[in-house]
């Protein structure tokens, strides 16, 4: 049995993609998720086989969810399954560790295929994907700069990025003003910057979150 969790931000693709794979015999969809953060937590608890993941999302985003996916559970295969056909999107995912790379337009033997595909240690990309990449080799090598961060840091950076201001975030961690600037400057320390500008950019360079989420 392949147990698969499903991610993506809009309900009714869960929903549907859900609907479709476990009428498929062999599979089993054990959970499913609206965010990069909700797919991390996922995985943790369930340890699946497969993560469909969808790139561009609310807060950390299929890229970074993908790499932290591979850090709690290096077993898990993580397929993307996304609109993006054109890069940096499918050699960034292929670079962090994803095992494959679908596009929505699949029909659904294609995507049974991709999964186990997969499953089986194989690599899958679409024929689409395969043309915009030319089939070149990937490196899994790929560091992220916030890779430094601890847990707290890293969710201050998140709240940053995407616009909520110092009393905000003091309210919903129910942190002072104080600490959270603390936590701010730390984080600008480590990562070489000197502002919320700065960091932003670096977010979206390193796929932390898509410029469409940060503008």
């Amino acid at each position: 049995m392949i147990r698969v969790i499903v991610v993506d931000d809009h309900q009714l693709v869960r929903i549907g993609t859900r609907r479709l794979l476990e009428d498929i015999p062999g599979f089993e969809i054990i959970a499913d998720a609206g965010s990069g953060e909700e797919a991390v937590e996922l995985v943790i608890r369930h340890k699946p086989d497969v993560v469909l993941m969808d790139i561009q999302m609310p807060g950390i985003g299929g890229l970074e969810a993908t790499r932290r996916c591979l850090r709690a559970h290096p077993e898990v295969k993580v397929l993307a399954v996304t609109i993006y056909e054109d890069e940096p999107y499918p050699s960034k995912l292929l670079q962090v560790g994803a095992s494959g790379y679908l596009t929505k337009r699949a029909d659904v033997d294609e995507m049974v295929l991709a999964i186990k595909k997969v499953v089986g240690g194989q690599r899958y990309i679409s024929a689409e994907i395969a043309q915009h990449l030319a089939l070149r080799p990937f490196s899994e090598d790929e560091v992220s700069p916030f890779d430094q961060l601890s847990s707290r840091e890293m969710q201050i950076t998140l709240m940053v990025i995407m616009g909520h201001k110092v009393q905000e975030i003091s309210e919903k961690l129910s942190l002072s003003p104080k600490t959270v600037n603390s936590y701010r400057y730390r984080v600008f320390e480590k990562l070489d910057l000197q502002n919320d500008v700065g960091l932003t950019r670096l977010a979206i360079k390193h796929g932390i979150i898509d410029a469409e989420v940060a503008a």
